[in-house]
């Protein structure tokens, strides 16, 4: 189980950061405006996105030691600097504005949808680049099992963010909302970057 945690927990901690496809997704949730569709394919851009990066990324790193080692001390430290940034968010406090303008017809707002998630390079740079190269620090059983788990993950908070949305508006409006969120990020991302590194020093 403990790949899957891992995949959870950092899957999380990437997704729940305050963006534009978490807005938009909210205020669907909000609105009941297609929000279920618009939830399922969030869930199903970053299923394939992971996937991409699991069986692809994660396969190279895996059969090169060298690659490996170089994607552990990079995972770590971008971890590292994720929670940093995650820190100092908690610190700053912030809010998210749910009350955005949500599209008309199902077309349009499916859309929409793809506009905020795949138009944001950093999609990428956390679902194929990041999660492939971590992930390739376990077996390939266990890496397939951390994809899952973040998988999971992302599933989760969509649903949360779309089922619940007129439940979790006021709350995501509350500064001390997001203090809280992003200290569990921090922590989540320091934790796997100690991970990464820490069997190294061991040895």
């Amino acid at each position: 189980m403990t790949p899957f945690i891992q995949g959870f927990g950092m899957g999380g901690g990437l997704i729940v950061a305050i963006g534009a496809q978490n807005a938009f997704v909210l205020t669907q949730g909000v609105r009941r405006n297609h929000h279920l569709a618009v939830a399922a394919l969030c869930i199903l851009c970053d299923g394939l996105l992971i996937g991409l990066g699991v069986t692809g990324v994660g396969t190279l790193v895996a059969t090169n030691p060298t690659l490996g080692l170089f994607a552990a001390w990079g995972g770590a430290a971008f971890l590292a600097w994720y929670g940093f940034t995650a820190l100092r968010a908690a610190v700053r406090g912030g809010s998210m504005d749910a009350q955005g303008n949500a599209g008309k017809g199902l077309k349009h707002t499916l859309m929409l949808t793809l506009a905020v998630t795949l138009l944001n390079p950093h999609v990428y740079l956390d679902t194929i680049v990041l999660m492939g190269s971590i992930s390739g620090q376990f077996p390939t059983p266990a890496r397939y099992v951390f994809g899952l788990g973040a998988f999971a993950a992302s599933t989760a908070w969509f649903l949360c963010l779309s089922l619940g949305g007129q439940i979790l508006a006021p709350l995501f409006r509350r500064e001390i909302t997001w203090r809280i969120l992003d200290g569990a990020v921090c922590l989540t991302m320091w934790t796997i970057a100690a991970s990464l590194v820490g069997p190294m020093f061991a040895s």
